[in-house]
């Protein structure tokens, strides 16, 4: 089932996520709304704030990004490794690597891109869908994705780290996604 994304404004997407435990109500039905969800609206990533779920849980699918890159991205991200992937209850060890700035969106803040600096690896401990632990480096495209949805059960927004003046520049579009005064591909819930 194809769920609602949340839009800016909503309190939800300033909460820090509480965690998952094995016994949380049919997680597998969820995590198969949010794939659907995620490619219904052409995202690379959503976190369960963005369908109103205060926990700790996001997925990521990078295949279909790092397969579209042309021959400058391949210079540009070497040896990019796609995933798809489940990650409950991530704990962020490390940001390592040179900052790089990318033009980010999300699907909380339709039809706003702002270009955002991030490290070029990060470190996560995290939980996969069998609830089994784990610890991997992510770099690139794919380490970016993760940072961002990770944010998002952090309570923060990629327009968090953009500068006062742009966030001035920038507030009558939010306040506009916060009213549902936005046209989008994809059903929102807005907190009017």
């Amino acid at each position: 089932m194809i769920l609602p994304i949340v839009a800016y404004g909503s309190p939800v997407l300033r909460k820090v996520c509480e965690d998952l435990t094995p016994e949380y109500a049919e997680l597998s039905k969820l995590l198969s709304d949010m794939w659907e969800t995620l490619y219904n609206s052409s995202g690379v990533g959503l976190a369960a704030p963005q369908i109103n779920k205060p926990i700790r849980l996001f997925i990521v699918d990078t295949i279909q990004i790092v397969e579209d890159f042309n021959d400058e991205d391949k210079r540009k991200y070497p040896g990019e490794e796609p995933i798809k992937q489940v990650f409950i209850n991530a704990r962020k060890i490390e940001e390592t690597g040179k900052t790089w700035p990318y033009n980010e969106g999300c699907l909380s803040i339709p039809k706003v891109r702002e270009d955002i600096l991030r490290n070029s690896h990060v470190r996560l401990a995290y939980l996969d869908e069998n609830f089994k632990k784990h610890e991997a480096v992510f770099h690139g495209i794919t380490a970016r994705v993760i940072q961002h949805e990770y944010d998002h059960i952090e309570g923060k927004l990629f327009i968090d780290y953009i500068s006062p003046l742009k966030k001035r520049l920038l507030k009558k579009k939010l306040d506009d996604i916060s009213k549902g005064k936005v046209q989008t591909d994809y059903r929102m819930i807005f907190n009017k």
